[in-house]
């Protein structure tokens, strides 16, 4: 009878970040599918855009086929069609109430 030999190894060494609060404006649907895979991966939105950014950074595709399927997934749920070569195209639509004040002040500007 052959022993089969297990080798355990370490668990990552921890690193020590100081993180800051942010107002980041995105997408409306994005955000819903990003916080969607958050929950689905049990973490958080800001662990999981630090994830995907340090992924790109390094050239590096940051899921795996599973992740991939349920992205696809999200996105038909929350009827997201916008893909990486719509990134530098996006045009944001203006709150109404902020077009009107905006109207309002420069009225008030001319009088």
């Amino acid at each position: 009878m052959t022993k089969t030999r297990t080798t355990k190894t370490a668990p990552p060494e921890k690193i020590l970040v100081e993180r800051v609060q942010t107002g980041v404006r995105l997408e409306k649907r994005l955000l819903k599918v990003l916080k969607g895979l958050a929950e689905y991966h049990d973490m958080t939105l800001g662990d999981l855009l630090e994830g995907i950014v340090l992924h790109a950074f390094d050239g590096r595709h940051p899921f795996g086929d599973e992740t991939r399927r349920r992205i696809a997934d999200l996105k038909r749920i929350y009827k997201l069609d916008l893909g990486a070569d719509a990134s530098h195209r996006l045009l944001e639509v203006e709150d109404q109430q902020t077009k009107a004040a905006s109207k309002h002040a420069r009225q008030k500007r001319k009088r």
